[in-house]
């Protein structure tokens, strides 16, 4: 997997500007905060993110993936000020889980998601290397 960062650019933080890589692709759809069972254990918006990411890693070793696979993620948040407000708790729950992995990401406010008590939804795409 190659970062890429071009010549004179910023280094963004937490995340990459592009990603390549060449593998199997293994797509993740997306994860909201709750557990196996479908049911919410919190309210919390950075509690959200971490049994997102949690759904996200138990889904990938399926394909036999693992967090450094993954090249893309595309957050979903209902509100861009919450997500703002909770970058340091997102941020320790993003090392826990996924480490020190930064793939090309993408975060969007949307004015709604399927399940009304998630306040957060994120995809993942991975590829593992042959």
């Amino acid at each position: 997997m190659d970062i890429l960062q071009p010549p004179g650019w910023v280094r963004p933080k937490g995340y990459s500007n592009g990603v390549a890589a060449a593998g199997r692709t293994v797509c993740v759809s997306g994860m909201i905060g709750w557990d196996a069972q479908g049911q919410f254990h919190t309210d919390d918006f950075a509690g959200q993110v971490r049994q997102a990411l949690n759904n996200i890693v138990t889904v990938l070793a399926e394909a036999g993936a693992r967090p450094e696979h993954i090249v893309r993620m595309t957050w979903y948040v209902l509100d861009k000020k919450e997500y703002v407000a909770a970058h340091k708790e997102i941020g320790a729950a993003y090392r826990d889980i996924i480490g020190k992995h930064f793939p090309a990401m993408t975060a969007v406010q949307v004015v709604a998601l399927i399940e009304d008590r998630a306040r957060v939804e994120i995809e993942a795409t991975a590829v593992v290397p042959l």
